[in-house]
């Protein structure tokens, strides 16, 4: 994620943007960010969850949206960018700026790096938390197999966290299980001593 400092963006310069770009952008305080451009591993674990949680929802009135869904969060207007979403029952959508915006997501999903780690795991969060719809949330790391799962039973937020490949995690937004070893299928991760490196710098 990086910002362009060119100028203060007007709404309206950041909804002809982000239309007419194949790029992503974020809006916040007349600034815009660019939300493209991952690593393999985030492709990856991109893909596998997309593909896995769209074929255990494949019989039932579930949709799951890639990073190209623009979410509709009230906290942070006009819209924001997951990694992934999904929800059960019907899609709902509400234009804004020319574009169409889901507003009903239950299961956000974001795929964490360095530079958006601390982010996602605290303001987006909190953010995400004035979506009406939004009880589930998965953060995934990409250089171990570390998953930490967020979701909302009677108005409090459990937290649980997963790092054996072979564990499945319940979904209850969406009543089914992703296994840590499809999210990371044909993952390579760093070795350890350049994670251990990477961590005394």
């Amino acid at each position: 994620m990086s910002a362009n400092l060119k100028h203060k963006y007007t709404l309206e310069e950041y909804f002809e943007l982000d239309r007419t770009s194949e790029e992503r952008w974020e809006y916040f305080d007349g600034e815009v960010f660019n939300m493209s451009g991952v690593s393999h591993a985030h492709g990856r674990i991109e893909v596998n969850i997309i593909s896995r949680l769209s074929s255990r929802l494949a019989n039932r009135n579930c949709e799951v949206f890639p990073a190209n869904i623009r979410l509709k969060v009230p906290a942070m207007p006009p819209y924001r960018y997951a990694d992934v979403s999904a929800l059960c029952g019907a899609a709902k959508f509400e234009k804004i700026g020319g574009v169409d915006v889901l507003t009903n997501p239950q299961l956000i999903i974001e795929i964490l790096s360095d530079s958006t780690a601390a982010y996602d795991r605290g303001a987006k969060f909190t953010q995400y938390k004035s979506v009406p719809t939004f009880n589930e949330y998965l953060l995934i790391a990409q250089d171990r197999a570390s998953v930490t799962q967020i979701f909302k039973r009677d108005d409090e937020w459990i937290y649980r966290d997963f790092e054996d490949m072979e564990t499945a995690v319940h979904l209850p937004s969406l009543d089914c299980e992703l296994q840590l070893s499809e999210i990371y299928r044909n993952v390579e991760f760093p070795p350890d001593d350049a994670l251990e490196a990477e961590n005394l710098t």
